[in-house]
């Protein structure tokens, strides 16, 4: 088998590490699934075990590999990681969609795709330039919740709106015409629920595009945080559903 090398953006292939996001991936996307990685100190744990049974069952080789887990998860206590295929989806042309504009921060692109799929948004469009969806910190961080979910990149959002113009456009704007709460009671589906970069929000230009939606908060904090105003978001617009 060709040696594994450090995480890299170029790579073909990425890690989901941990047992949990592991067994996620392999649930998901068995045919993605190209080897897992289990650590000496904990490969006759019950977790490891069962991990690995499911694994062979499923053809994918096994492997003892301490140093290629220190390589991937930066830390003592990763005790196992799933080696995967890297591979976008096609999103659903009926589906609500989320859409992430320039995200840039690992932490929080991990947890939206988490919060997304709790919310039953399982269409996620991502608008280049952007943190790196396979980075093993996002899906670490997403709890392997990217393998059940369609996530497509797209270099501009122009590009997005060509494919998906029947979409009734949500951004949300700290400058938004209509309160969350209003603006879910009277959505149109299918919807895009449109979110912008942690430090500069979204380009005035939205304003003007489908409904600007405001969260509204206390004058105590300038913004929210983006992982947040997406859980807000979802949890609005699906609450009714």
């Amino acid at each position: 088998m060709p040696k594994l090398e450090a995480y890299d953006r170029s790579l073909s292939y990425s890690y989901a590490p941990g047992i949990f996001p592991a067994t996620e991936c392999l649930k998901a996307c068995p045919e993605r699934c190209l080897r897992l990685l289990v650590s000496s100190a904990a490969e006759h744990s019950e977790g490891v075990r069962s991990l690995a049974r499911a694994s062979e069952a499923a053809g994918v080789r096994v492997e003892v590999a301490d140093r290629a887990l220190a390589r991937i998860a930066h830390k003592d206590n990763c005790f196992a990681a799933m080696v995967f295929e890297k591979r976008e989806s096609e999103l659903s042309a009926q589906g609500a969609h989320v859409v992430l504009h320039h995200p840039s921060d690992s932490g929080n692109l991990g947890t939206i795709l988490r919060t997304c799929l709790g919310f039953g948004l399982r269409d996620v469009a991502i608008i280049r330039p952007a943190v790196d969806l396979f980075d093993p910190r996002v899906v670490r961080a997403s709890m392997g919740a990217l393998f059940s979910l369609r996530v497509r990149h797209y270099d501009d959002f122009d590009d997005y709106r060509a494919v998906f113009s029947r979409h009734a456009l949500y951004p949300f704007m700290l400058t938004g015409a209509v309160p969350v709460e209003e603006a879910a009671e009277k959505a149109v589906r299918p919807f895009s629920l449109i979110f912008g970069n942690e430090a500069s929000g979204l380009p005035d230009a939205f304003a003007q595009m489908g409904t600007s939606v405001l969260i509204p908060h206390s004058e105590e904090i300038d913004s929210l945080n983006l992982a947040i105003a997406v859980g807000i978001g979802a949890y609005a617009f699906t609450r009714r559903r």
